[in-house]
């Protein structure tokens, strides 16, 4: 089946003499076969310049938990932004954004909106070392936090040996023009291994003032914690004084109403939350106990920003949740996913693929590899990254849309119908390659 893509590729020649590579974030460059032009969205379809239409798990990278162009969403936009876009002031709707979201995640006792997630984990470290007198933070390898300086290391790597001892890992910086300095900024370790948290801690606890994870390490391989690792990082901090902070730019909402601190039952200081918090408008939040927020709150803590809670996206957060509260869609959402991730091992199998297929449901991630789980970074670096290639290739051609490093995304747009023709198409795709 052969896809015609030539309107998209005269547009992204347009492109290139004006914008820095055709595009507006570099991981847009490397779609198959190439940064496309899409039209439109509706559902669980989105539509490119040249008429293709795909059954679509990217989600923009995991924002539309609602799916494309959610009628109710797009009306309470265009009613709000009707009053006005931003006013450089407070308006209702942010008050009652706040209040929402502190009733319903276990940490928002206090919050501060902004743009992005980059943004705001940034203002949680600050936050941190405001409040703890201290200047590093301690994260995870193949954690993102964002593209910024202090968390660009640990994301890439040459090979597995490269990293060095898990006891004192090597770093590589994420780009060119990040400062060598920046890497002064934190400690990193291998997740999931408790007893090495529990020992560096113990040695280095004086210069530690944040220990930030994602709950469940989607953006390499969409790792689960292991049990009690969550659960023994909450107690470390207690023990030290140290901000406990989840990055739940991506589980947030995703994973229940209160995000994954709601599903693991664990409760950090400080979050972040963005990406399916508004369906895809620019908007995100640092929320925390109001003793750590407090520096914030006495402006010890300076956070601002001229953008920040603008009325449109402000509308979408409200009309997300809204939805959400309403349908209560989490039950459906963990069964497609598991339905989808059976099927997808089931016809891996049958075409004689080893394959791991690993995630809670609402997102999972899949890989060629010869593990039956990854448990960190490490083991991920195992994994056949020209075969996953060269099966996101094939479904593509097949008019299905996954996130090229193996991520899917399943939102309330999606049926049963869909999971299936995703099935099908994926079992066509392990028999052809």
């Amino acid at each position: 089946m052969d896809l015609q893509y030539s309107q998209s590729a005269r547009l992204l020649e347009r492109a290139k003499k004006v914008m820095a590579g055709g595009v507006s974030s570099e991981f847009r460059k490397y779609s198959y076969p190439h940064a496309l032009f899409y039209t439109h969205g509706k559902g669980s379809r989105l539509y490119d310049v040249d008429g293709n239409e795909y059954l679509d798990f990217t989600l923009s990278q995991g924002p539309l938990l609602l799916g494309h162009a959610h009628p109710y969403v797009q009306e309470a936009v265009q009613q709000y932004a009707a009053n006005g876009q931003l006013f450089a002031g407070q308006h209702i709707r942010e008050l009652e954004l706040a209040e929402k979201m502190n009733q319903l995640i276990h940490s928002a006792e206090l919050m501060r909106f902004c743009l992005d997630g980059s943004e705001a984990v940034q203002t949680a470290f600050r936050v941190a070392r405001a409040k703890t007198g201290r200047k590093k933070f301690l994260r995870f390898e193949g954690h993102y936090h964002g593209w910024l300086d202090n968390v660009a290391w640990g994301i890439s790597t040459p090979d597995v040996q490269a990293l060095g001892s898990r006891e004192h890992p090597n770093v590589f910086p994420w780009s060119q023009g990040i400062p060598e300095r920046a890497k002064d900024e934190f400690i990193i370790l291998p997740w999931n291994d408790l007893a090495l948290l529990e020992s560096t801690v113990a040695e280095r606890y004086e210069e530690i003032a944040g220990i930030i994870t994602e709950p469940v390490m989607c953006n390499n391989g969409c790792i689960p914690p292991v049990a009690g690792f969550l659960e023994g990082l909450r107690k470390i901090c207690d023990q030290y004084g140290i901000a406990c902070i989840f990055d739940e730019v991506i589980t947030g909402f995703r994973m229940s109403l209160g995000g994954a601190q709601q599903y693991f039952k664990v409760v950090p200081d400080i979050s972040i939350f963005a990406k399916a918090m508004a369906s895809g408008y620019p908007i995100s939040a640092v929320v925390g106990k109001r003793a750590w927020m407090e520096v914030i709150e006495s402006a010890k803590v300076i956070h601002a920003g001229t953008m920040n809670a603008g009325n449109s996206p402000v509308a979408a957060a409200l009309a997300t949740i809204e939805v959400l509260e309403k349908e209560q869609p989490y039950e459906r959402l963990f069964t497609y996913g598991k339905q989808l991730m059976e099927g997808l091992w089931e016809a891996a199998a049958a075409a004689g693929h080893k394959v791991l297929v690993q995630g809670p449901g609402p997102m999972f991630n899949i890989a060629f590899t010869e593990l039956t789980a990854a448990k960190d970074y490490r083991d991920t670096l195992s994994f056949d990254r020209a075969k996953l290639g060269r099966f996101i290739a094939g479904m593509h051609n097949r008019k299905v849309r996954i996130i090229g490093r193996g991520l899917w995304y399943i939102s309330i747009a999606h049926t049963a119908a869909d999971i299936e023709q995703a099935i099908d198409a994926a079992r066509e795709v392990f028999h052809e390659i």
